[in-house]
């Protein structure tokens, strides 16, 4: 998976009732920030990592359940705890 799309997240095509969508941006002072962000299970155990885009968003397709994500930015790292729902989106802004 990469990074979501600058302008916007498309979910052309995609059947967001079947799907467990985590996604967001990560910011520094409301300006978007280049980095990564990793998706790492219940057991803090790595699973993905994205790049953000050019406006710091990023997506997962996921499983249900409790996720946390870990943005990687110069000069910071943040971790931010998310329960993903089927059907639904997660949508998660990471300041760092």
């Amino acid at each position: 998976m990469c990074g979501a799309k600058a302008g916007g997240p498309d979910l052309a095509g995609v059947d967001v009732a079947n799907e467990t969508i985590i996604q967001g941006s990560v910011t520094r002072n409301e300006e978007p920030v280049n980095g990564y962000v990793r998706l790492l299970d219940e057991n803090g155990e790595f699973t993905a990592e994205v790049p953000t885009s050019a406006t710091g968003q990023f997506r997962f397709f996921a499983r249900p359940g409790k996720w946390t994500l870990r943005a990687l930015v110069p000069g910071a790292t943040v971790d931010r705890q998310v329960v993903a729902t089927q059907g639904e989106f997660t949508e998660v802004a990471i300041a760092v």
